[in-house]
């Protein structure tokens, strides 16, 4: 059985181990791409920095959708 090295990741504060097995030249200070606990690539700061943005503005729309979607359920609620 292969062992992987793995490194601690901080994303928006979250604080998860990272298996390197896919990337094993990421060093510390790198930026990767994680999926499931696995870094599956390095990115630049460029493009890092744009990807979290856009992961960001994509949890901001989910945030108002999920508070707008409870409002429309009280309010279903409230009128029946």
């Amino acid at each position: 059985m292969a062992v992987w090295k793995s490194e601690t990741s901080n994303f928006g504060g979250i604080v998860r181990q990272v298996a390197l097995g896919f990337v094993p030249e990421a060093e510390v200070g790198d930026y990767v791409l994680v999926h499931v606990g696995f870094a599956i690539s390095r990115l630049d700061e460029k493009e890092a920095k744009g990807t979290y943005a856009l992961l960001e503005q994509l949890g901001a729309i989910e945030a108002r959708t999920r508070a707008r979607a409870r409002e429309g359920r009280r309010l279903r609620s409230d009128s029946s």
